[in-house]
């Protein structure tokens, strides 16, 4: 159990050592990965960039993936809960273009460019406060293959079993401190846990940035 989302950062950043002086670039998945990924660049002494994804949410369950996007026209559909749910072509286009406009008024105030970060030939340390499905990180991982990032370490304070092994397969490293039993949900792991505005998103930008040119 974690008391917030900067204690687990810490937390984090302690498990992460053999990572500095490495040229990483830390980016954090908006939003609420970003105040774990902020103690994670702060510790490191790495710099601080976000890479925005969007979760597609079922019609009548928004809390439910049903997909992911990402820069790049990155897409994933899960196709087995599509057919189980019985929701056609057109609503799920209808819920991509939704969520890709979001995506990219979130990029556009958080960064004031769209798209990924410069990552072409880095070492990439992607961050986020936990992994329920993982649909998301998918997505994220992908567009930065497509970016030419040269590796990607993924890290996170807690993550589900099952979403664990499927990303293990996909970076290079992966950096998990609790893969528990009974994962219900990611706010379930910590004490404090309240959304993450995206005012709060720039400002942690402009402190890494002022850090890092101070």
């Amino acid at each position: 159990m974690f008391y917030d989302r900067r204690e687990a950062g810490r937390l984090l950043a302690e498990r992460l050592e053999t990572y500095r002086g490495r040229n990483l670039l830390v980016l954090g998945l908006p939003r609420g990965g970003v105040p774990v990924a902020y103690e994670v660049a702060t510790a490191l002494g790495a710099p601080l960039d976000v890479l925005v994804t969007r979760k597609i949410g079922a019609p009548a369950q928004p809390e439910l993936a049903i997909g992911s996007i990402a820069p790049r026209d990155v897409f994933f559909l899960n196709a087995p809960i599509v057919r189980r749910l019985q929701i056609d072509d057109e609503t799920i286009q209808q819920l991509v273009r939704q969520e890709t406009r979001e995506l990219k008024r979130r990029t556009l105030h958080y960064r004031g460019e769209e798209g990924v970060p410069d990552v072409e030939g880095k070492f990439v340390l992607l961050v986020d406060d936990g992994i329920a499905t993982g649909l998301t990180l998918m997505a994220a991982v992908r567009a930065l293959r497509e970016a030419g990032v040269r590796r990607i370490a993924l890290a996170v304070p807690v993550s589900s079993q099952e979403a664990a092994e499927m990303l293990e397969e996909l970076v290079d490293d992966f950096i998990c401190l609790d893969t528990p039993e009974d994962f219900l949900a990611v706010g379930s792991w910590y004490r404090h846990f309240e959304p993450v505005s995206d005012d709060e998103v720039v400002a942690f930008l402009q402190k890494a940035r002022a850090k890092a040119t101070g």
